[in-house]
C-alpha cells in the first residue's frame, strides 16, 4: 500500500508551508531517511526526509506551492505496485495557494524577534482586535490550546456591558488607509513595491501585537566599559593558535554583554521571568535570546543556560547560530523560548535606542555604540569610553524596582568584567 508523504509541522504555530526545492522527481526512486523536499516557512527552511523506502508518485505540490500541514504532498509505491490517482485528486487536501493570499502563521523577531504568543486563528486574532480583548488572556478550546473564534465571542459575550447611567469615553478610530490609498498618495513610477514576504508579515504583526497589548515601561543606564575592552583585549592576545595559524577564539563587546545579562538573570531571579496569562514563570537557567539581523528581517536565535558557559563557548555558539540564521537554517527550537534578549547596534554607531519586547519574554536590553567622552573623577576631567544601555520591561511580570535590579546589577558586571570570570 502506497506511503503517503506529508507536509509535516515543523513550527508550532506553522498552518501551512511552502515546498521551496524538491530533491527528487516523481518517478524517482528513494531510500527511507532520503532527503525529498525542503519547506519553506516565515521563518526558516527545513529539510524533510522520506518517511518510506519506494518510488515517488503523484507529486501533488510543486516547487513554490503551499500546502497545509498535515496534507499528503505525493506517495511512495513499493517495486511493482500499481499507481493510482490519490482519492484527494479531484479536491486536493493541499492545494497551492498564491503566497499572497496565505496568512503568515504567527511566529518569532525577532529584532526578533524570537518568543511565543498564544497560539490562536488568524480570525480570533482579528475578533479579539476588534472587541479590544488580550488574546494572551483568553483560554483557547481547539488543539494543543489554540485559540479559536469561539472562544473570542465567548468572552466578548460574557463581559458584562457598560453601564448607561455612566458615560463611557470611546477613543476613535484613526482611518488607516487601504493598500491602493497608499500608493495614490505617490506619483506612479516614483517608487519600487517590494512584496512584503512571510517572515516580514510575521515581524509586523509580532511587533503590532506587543505594542498594542504589552505595557511596556523603560529604564536606562550607561555603563564604563574600558576595563571591559582591557579584558577583551587580554583575552584575546593569550588565545592559542589553531592548525591554521589562526586564534582559537576573538571575543567580541558583544560576548561579553550576553554573559553579563545572563549572569544579572541569576542574580535577580524576579526579573528572569515570562508571562503565561494566568501565571508568571520564574525560570531556572538564564536563556539569553540575541537579535541577528538577516535580508528581510530578523531572527533572535537563544543562548540556553548562558550563565553556565563561558565566554568563549558563547563567543563560538553565537558565530555559528548568526552564520546559520543569515541562511535561514535554524530548527524553531534554536530561536523559540528565552526569557530576555538583547538588541545591539552599537556597530552602526547608534548611542541610544529602546527595543520592542517579543512575548512571551519579559525583557529586552538595547545596546549603543561606546563612546569616549571625558566624565569627572575626583574633580579632574577622564577620558572614558561608556556605553548607553536601555532596558525594556513588561509591566505586567517585571516591575520597576525590579527591572532596576537587573539593569544595575548588569551594569555591576560590565564595569567589572572578572567578576565574570570568577
Amino acid at each position: 500500500m502506497a506511503v503517503e508523504v506529508i507536509l509535516p509541522r515543523v513550527d508550532m504555530d506553522m498552518a501551512t508551508g511552502k515546498i521551496s526545492k524538491w530533491h527528487v522527481k516523481d518517478g524517482d526512486r528513494v531510500a527511507k531517511g532520503a532527503l525529498l523536499f525542503e519547506i519553506e516557512t516565515d521563518k526558516a527552511a527545513m529539510e524533510i526526509d522520506s518517511p518510506a523506502e519506494g518510488i515517488l508518485r503523484n507529486v501533488m505540490v510543486a516547487e513554490g506551492g503551499t500546502a497545509s500541514v498535515g496534507s499528503p504532498v505525493a506517495y511512495i509505491y513499493a517495486e511493482g505496485e500499481a499507481v493510482t490517482p490519490p482519492a484527494s485528486a479531484a479536491a486536493p487536501r493541499s492545494e497551492t495557494v498564491p503566497p499572497t493570499t496565505v496568512a503568515a502563521a504567527p511566529a518569532v523577531q525577532a529584532h526578533a524577534i524570537n518568543g511565543d504568543i498564544p497560539r490562536a486563528t488568524p480570525l480570533a486574532r482579528r475578533l479579539a482586535r476588534q472587541a479590544g480583548l488580550a488574546i494572551g488572556a483568553i483560554a483557547g478550546s481547539g488543539p494543543r490550546g489554540r485559540i479559536t473564534a469561539a472562544d473570542v465571542r465567548a468572552v466578548g459575550e460574557a463581559r458584562p456591558a457598560p453601564s448607561p447611567a455612566i458615560a463611557t469615553p470611546v477613543a476613535t478610530p484613526v482611518a488607516v488607509p487601504s493598500h491602493e490609498g497608499v500608493r495614490k498618495l505617490y506619483a506612479e513610477g516614483s517608487y519600487e513595491a517590494v512584496p512584503v514576504d512571510g517572515m516580514r508579515r510575521t515581524i509586523a504583526a509580532r511587533l503590532t501585537e506587543s505594542k498594542q497589548t504589552v505595557p511596556h515601561f523603560y529604564l536606562s543606564v550607561t555603563c564604563t566599559i574600558d576595563r571591559l575592552k582591557a579584558a577583551r583585549e587580554q583575552l584575546n592576545a593569550s588565545a592559542p593558535m589553531g592548525a591554521d595559524g589562526k586564534p582559537l577564539w576573538k571575543l567580541s563587546i558583544n560576548d561579553f554583554i550576553i554573559k553579563a545579562m545572563a549572569l544579572a538573570l541569576q542574580k535577580v531571579p524576579a526579573a528572569n521571568v515570562t508571562w503565561a496569562g494566568d501565571a508568571i514563570l520564574r525560570h531556572r537557567a538564564s536563556d539569553v535570546g540575541v537579535a541577528v539581523a538577516v535580508e528581510g528581517g530578523l531572527f533572535t536565535p537563544v543562548i540556553r543556560a548562558a550563565e553556565k558557559k563561558t565566554l568563549t563557548a558563547i563567543s563560538a555558539e553565537m558565530k555559528d547560530l548568526a552564520a546559520r540564521a543569515r541562511e535561514r537554517r535554524l530548527s524553531p527550537g534554536e530561536y523559540q523560548g528565552g526569557s530576555a534578549a538583547i538588541s545591539n547596534l552599537g556597530m552602526y554607531g547608534i548611542e541610544q535606542f529602546t527595543a520592542i519586547i517579543n512575548p512571551p519574554q519579559a525583557t529586552i536590553l538595547a545596546v549603543g555604540a561606546a563612546v569616549e567622552r571625558f566624565i569627572p573623577i575626583k574633580g579632574q576631567p577622564v577620558l572614558a569610553t561608556q556605553m548607553g544601555c536601555t532596558l525594556s520591561c513588561d509591566h505586567r511580570a517585571v516591575d520597576g524596582a525590579v527591572g532596576a535590579e537587573l539593569l544595575q546589577a548588569f551594569k555591576g558586571l560590565i564595569e567589572e568584567p572578572l567578576l565574570m570570570l570568577a
